[in-house]
């Protein structure tokens, strides 16, 4: 039987496609603008977020580069040599030891230049002593540095010298010996270095001083130019100090434009636009203490037109085809309504599935996203907790040191007073190694409590059971635990994360440590062992053992044995978690004589050709 169709259906369709037609028009006319804009906002924003990044690494290579030589002009102070100088004695004997002394450090510190002034800002002595740019006998009573020595005992300036005309960061520190006019010690740090850096980096950074001068820049054309236009007062100062000998800075063009005052560097402070050499740089600002530098980052935005009118035109395109395409399956519709009802209900159901399916397949994607990153953030949190279980350990791993560094140094000054040298050599080798030891301690927790890359790569088994012992090598020493290692024969390797894997090791050592606490003759064991092209890590400890109960839950999220606030139990979930990722497993049982072994099985990876070294 065949179908019959009104005839105001085909009219009434007509009239809808074009209606639907004109509204997708609109549409279509008013998506590019919305993209360009929507677009612009979040390259901008981009754009900014690398420029926060570069303001943090930029003030912490600032920071670091100056605490490298901070007590360097304290430190000469209480030299022999430096400190005779300081008693009025001006021989020339004592000068040369003075400036030879003064030329060693220089060598081993990496330093540009260190030299001493008397109580009028005359050099006495000087590590270029030996140079036609000798400081010797030069005046630098003017300098600000040299003032504010004599002032507060301290002082830092930075300015281009007088002498060598080389700009330099001068670090200085009164020393004082009763009955005697002070003297200031003066370190002069290079800084240069880190234009080349910066140069390299592809961000432009400049650094000013107080008065808003750039003195520091990876863009040569900002050099000794002002961001503000200066102040009469300021050039005034600047040409008293002659901190920038021979820079016309009265005639150099300032950097931002007219109007335009910098930020005061807060995190959140908004970027600012500047012209500049005929392009357009977007801009953000930060603070360096305690000197208050500015400092400012720009990289150009050409790119970001670029990228607005890509998804601009990528919108337009996209609504035409859209357009294009609603009008062909709405003409479509009409026809197979015409023909057969059933079959348009039966696509726009298809269309509406299709649809839902891709929203979907989107959420689980977000979603996926976010249970990845929730993942990382509690890895990273049970890390932190790691640490802060041997806080307590660790201050006194670190302090003990400390104390023993202080005695020892106090001890090399009254030898180096006695004029005992080569007793004071010993001490300063004491000392010497008691800073690297402190260095070896502070090196693992920063490599161990950074987030780090996630990328899979060959891991020496072995390195990794170390590194683990001595992150966990304070908590240790705080229970009179001395863990034994067992690593026969080839050092292993698996593939893996090594600071995740460290994660693993350190919580099962961690978990042992605990477990022992309290106990007479406590004993935790490390053993490798290789068979059947797997690895194996076992952590054997003598503790209270786990409960048969509670031996299948110990891997459970938030099940945990310890008093309440010792834990959320998340330790062993994350790490059975983290094994699993690499291909391995976690397992657990009762050890010999009580306790608890933990054993991490891995398959094992490219073997290493090198043998494996002593652990420590």
């Amino acid at each position: 039987m065949q179908r019959t169709i009104p005839r105001q259906v085909g009219p009434t369709m007509a009239r809808n496609i074009g209606r639907m037609t004109v509204l997708m028009l609109v549409v279509t006319s008013i998506a590019p603008f919305v993209a360009y804009h929507l677009a612009s906002v979040a390259a901008i924003g981009a754009l900014e977020g690398q420029l926060q990044r570069s303001l943090v690494l930029t003030n912490r290579a600032i920071e670091t580069e100056i605490e490298r030589f901070r007590y360097l002009p304290l430190i000469l102070g209480e030299d022999a040599r430096i400190r005779a100088l300081a008693e009025g004695e001006r021989s020339p004997a004592v000068l040369e030891a003075a400036n030879r002394y003064l030329r060693t450090v220089v060598k081993q510190a990496g330093a540009a230049e260190l030299y001493v002034l008397d109580d009028r800002g005359i050099a006495l002595a000087a590590s270029n002593f030996a140079t036609s740019e000798s400081f010797v006998g030069h005046d630098y009573g003017f300098r600000p540095y040299f003032q504010d020595a004599l002032r507060t005992g301290e002082g830092r300036y930075y300015a281009i010298g007088v002498t060598t005309g080389k700009p330099g960061y001068f670090l200085t520190s009164r020393i004082d010996v009763s009955g005697h006019p002070p003297i200031v010690a003066v370190v002069k740090a290079d800084l240069l270095p880190l234009e080349l850096t910066w140069e390299a980096a592809g961000v432009q950074t400049a650094i000013a001083d107080r008065w808003g001068i750039v003195f520091l820049s990876g863009n040569p054309d900002w050099k000794y130019r002002p961001l503000t236009a200066l102040s009469g007062e300021a050039v005034e100062r600047l040409s008293k100090e002659r901190t920038y000998e021979g820079a016309n800075l009265a005639a150099t063009k300032p950097i931002l434009p007219s109007g335009v005052i910098p930020p005061a560097g807060e995190a959140d402070a908004p970027a600012i636009q500047v012209e500049e050499g005929g392009q357009q740089l977007l801009a953000k600002f930060s603070v360096v203490e305690p000197d208050g530098w500015p400092v400012l980052v720009a990289t150009s935005m050409r790119d970001t037109g670029k990228i607005a009118g890509f998804w601009a035109l990528a919108a337009l395109i996209a609504g035409l085809v859209s357009t294009s395409t609603l009008y062909f399956l709405h003409q479509r519709a009409l026809i197979i309504r015409m023909r057969l009802r059933q079959g348009d209900i039966l696509e726009r159901k298809v269309a509406e599935r299709t649809r839902d399916l891709a929203r979907e397949i989107d959420m689980r994607k977000r979603t996926e996203d976010e249970l990845r990153r929730a993942q990382e953030g509690l890895i990273h949190s049970e890390k932190m907790a790691a640490l802060g279980r041997m806080s307590t350990a660790i201050v006194h791993e670190v302090s003990q040191p400390l104390a023993a560094l202080e005695a020892t140094l106090a001890t090399a000054g009254v030898l180096a007073e006695k004029e005992e040298a080569g007793k004071v050599g010993a001490m300063l080798l004491d000392a010497r190694a008691l800073v690297k030891r402190m260095q070896r301690t502070v090196k693992h927790l920063k490599t161990f409590g950074r987030k780090g890359a996630s990328d899979l790569e060959a891991v020496d088994i072995d390195v990794v059971i170390r590194n683990a012992l001595d992150l966990a090598a304070p908590r240790a020493k705080t229970l009179g635990v001395v863990p034994t290692i067992d690593t026969p024969g080839i050092a292993p390797v698996v593939v893996a994360v090594a600071v995740k894997l460290e994660q693993v090791m350190l919580n099962l050592i961690l978990n042992a440590l605990d477990a022992v606490e309290g106990r007479q003759a406590p004993s935790v064991t490390v053993r490798r062992t290789t068979e059947a092209g797997r690895v194996n890590v076992t952590v054997i400890d003598n503790g209270t053992g786990i409960a048969p109960e509670h031996r299948d839950r110990v891997a459970e999220p938030f099940f945990t044995t310890k008093l309440t606030g010792e834990g959320l139990g998340l330790g062993l979930s994350i790490a059975t978690a983290i094994v699993q990722e690499f291909g391995g497993e976690i397992t657990f049982a009762e050890a010999p004589g009580g306790g608890t072994m933990a054993t991490v099985s891995m398959p094992v990876g490219k073997r290493s050709a090198r043998p494996l070294e002593a652990a420590q």
